[in-house]
């Protein structure tokens, strides 16, 4: 019966099954996207169809265990760190009253300005045999450089402590949205039964923000495991130093590949682990009587601890290193010279087209999957975001290998035809460059226009549909406008995120177009700290912006709520 209907609306209408079918324009767009953004991640997987055996060998005998083993602790080490600070940080200034904790509670995301490898060179100048603390130490007990035990900050250990002081405030972020947007009712049923606030954190607040903590820990576990700069100064071979040296030490391009698919391998194991603790999670109902809850008004020496606790990551992951930077810039002769100036000029036209083509193309991307939402096309933006938990080292590897492939193909083709090549087109060209950085941060401007997106109504499009407009007049007169702060704010964290960005601009950059993040990797790199400090403090006032954003909605939605 229910065929014979079918049969019948088609024979009534006969352009359903074409309409069905149809493959629309905004789909097409997705789809190419799609498979243009993930490109590089195909030339990781096939570079194992290329045997190095040799190679392999010689990595296999000598550095390949030591590689895993560090990226492997690194990882540990850093989940371990963000997870203790972040997740204890944010449920103090969250559920506790304390001296200060309207002030820490925003300043606690200031360290997300300082990138790791600007806290790598600083705490080396800070803590190495002639730095101001070992000379005190010195100077007060009377004794020789050799007469006495400092730790050493160019360790592994250390290079955890500078990323665990860089990277905690994402889990501190999400945590603290989690508590403070948890299940009222469960909190006060554990105050009711005169729950100890320890007990009260451990059976009811952190079960119900583990799904967001482990997102926050997955995020630094993959900015820890593609840092390239920390690791290299303080001299800890991972798999991101070893992409780096295979690739230009040993001029072995395919082997290099391969090393990029096992970072990649450690990078989906986290992102699985996060997802899958997600599955296992049962969400209860959100209260909206939030301001009922009873905070744990703190006094005497437990609130003065609280206080000191919640203040020393501010301390050691920002208010320290600037102050030290400064003192280094001021101890420079010419801080800002001509070559200054180049660096920062070449830092900014980068990170706006950057900026201004990812956020386009994000538009577009959530756009096309607001008017189609089909599973294509929603599994089509999600394989074209997936740059972001890709490092930047295995990305630079994998556009490398393509571009040089696609200027071959074109030079033989260019020689056939014409008789003579037409030199490089894509490799060792800014484009190059501004492509990785697009399949590396379009997520970031992706995931908050599409959640503006999905708020407006849809019958904003009804109405301009009713009155002639087509779907991209639609998008310029209607959604533009309503998504005008959220542009801005895609358009903010894009750019600051190209200035930090150093594996792929180490990588890939064409000759005679270094950036601030370059330079200061290089005269770090030289021992030549002071020179280091004016580009060192410009990336820090540039990452400050979007943290005063954050801190800004912060202390808003404390006010709303009071």
């Amino acid at each position: 019966m229910e065929r014979k209907i079918v049969r019948r609306s088609l024979l009534v209408s006969p352009t359903l099954t074409h309409r069905a079918w149809r493959v629309n324009r905004w789909s097409i767009f997705v789809i190419a996207l799609a498979t243009v953004l993930t490109a590089p991640f195909v030339v990781i997987v096939g570079s194992w169809l290329t045997p190095e055996a040799e190679v392999w060998q010689h990595l296999a005998t000598t550095v390949l265990g030591t590689y895993i083993l560090n990226s492997f602790l690194l990882a540990l080490g850093v989940g371990v760190g963000t997870f203790v600070i972040g997740t204890s940080t944010a449920w103090l200034v969250t559920m506790c009253k304390f001296p200060g904790r309207r002030v820490l509670e925003w300043g606690l995301l200031l360290p997300m300005a300082i990138p790791a490898y600007i806290l790598a060179y600083t705490y080396t100048d800070f803590l190495q045999v002639s730095g101001p603390v070992q000379s005190l130490i010195r100077d007060t007990f009377n004794l020789r450089p050799r007469e006495y035990w400092f730790p050493d900050v160019r360790s592994l250990p250390g290079a955890i402590t500078m990323l665990t002081l860089a990277l905690y405030p994402y889990v501190y972020l999400l945590a603290r949205t989690a508590f403070l947007e948890g299940s009222t009712v469960l909190l006060e049923a554990a105050q009711s039964l005169r729950c100890h606030p320890w007990t009260s954190f451990l059976r009811v607040s952190l079960p119900l923000a583990r799904p967001a903590i482990a997102g926050g820990v997955a995020l630094a576990l993959m900015e820890a495991l593609s840092d390239f700069g920390t690791v290299d100064f303080f001299g800890v071979p991972t798999l991101t130093t070893g992409i780096y040296r295979t690739w230009f030490g040993m001029g072995e391009r395919t082997a290099a590949a391969q090393l990029a698919s096992c970072l990649l391998v450690f990078v989906l194991v986290v992102v699985w682990l996060e997802r899958r603790s997600r599955r296992t999670v049962h969400h209860s109902p959100r209260s909206e009587r939030r301001q009922s809850l009873l905070c744990y008004t703190l006094s005497g020496w437990r609130a003065w601890m609280t206080t000191t606790f919640t203040f020393l990551p501010i301390l050691l992951g920002f208010l320290l290193p600037a102050l030290l930077l400064v003192q280094l810039m001021l101890k420079t002769k010419t801080p800002f010279n001509n070559n200054f100036w180049q660096y920062a000029g070449n830092s900014f036209m980068l990170a706006s087209i950057t900026a201004v083509l990812a956020t386009v193309l994000a538009v577009l991307l959530a756009y096309g999957v607001r008017l189609h939402p089909s599973r294509l096309n929603r599994s089509g933006s999600r394989l074209a975001t997936l740059g972001y938990a890709v490092p930047g080292s295995v990305i630079a590897v994998s556009v490398l290998i393509a571009f040089g492939w696609l200027d071959t193909q074109l030079n033989t083709l260019s020689n056939a035809t014409l008789g003579q090549g037409v030199g490089l087109v894509f490799s060792g060209t800014m484009l190059g460059l501004l492509y990785a950085y697009i399949v590396r941060f379009l997520v970031t401007s992706f995931s908050g226009i599409e959640a503006r997106l999905k708020s407006i109504t849809p019958s904003m499009d009804n109405a301009a549909k009713s009155l002639g407009y087509r779907s991209l007049a639609t998008l310029r007169h209607v959604h533009v406008p309503l998504l005008r702060s959220s542009l801005l704010t895609a358009l903010l964290l894009v750019f600051v995120e190209v200035i930090k960005e150093l594996p792929a601009t180490l990588i890939i950059r064409p000759f005679n177009l270094d950036t601030l993040a370059v330079q200061v990797y290089r005269l770090a790199a030289d021992e030549r700290l002071r020179e280091a400090a004016p580009g060192a403090l410009a990336i820090v006032l540039v990452s400050l912006v979007p943290v005063i954003v954050l801190s800004v909605g912060i202390g808003r939605s404390r006010l709303r709520k009071d």
